[in-house]
């Protein structure tokens, strides 16, 4: 049995393919979340004091 090889770090959309191409078994590629757009999300809390039953 062999050590898994992980090919990681500056390996974008346009250059995977050579990357995939030297047989790796796996390959990490930030892309995906470094190039998605940002959201303006918030969340806003009021407490209230509820009434014990």
């Amino acid at each position: 049995r062999r050590a898994a090889i992980e090919l990681s770090g500056n390996i974008d959309l346009k250059t995977i393919r050579s990357y995939a191409e030297t047989g790796p078994d796996y390959i990490s590629c930030g892309a995906i979340t470094h190039s998605a757009p940002a959201v303006d999300i918030s969340f806003r809390l009021t407490l209230e004091a509820a009434e014990c039953p």
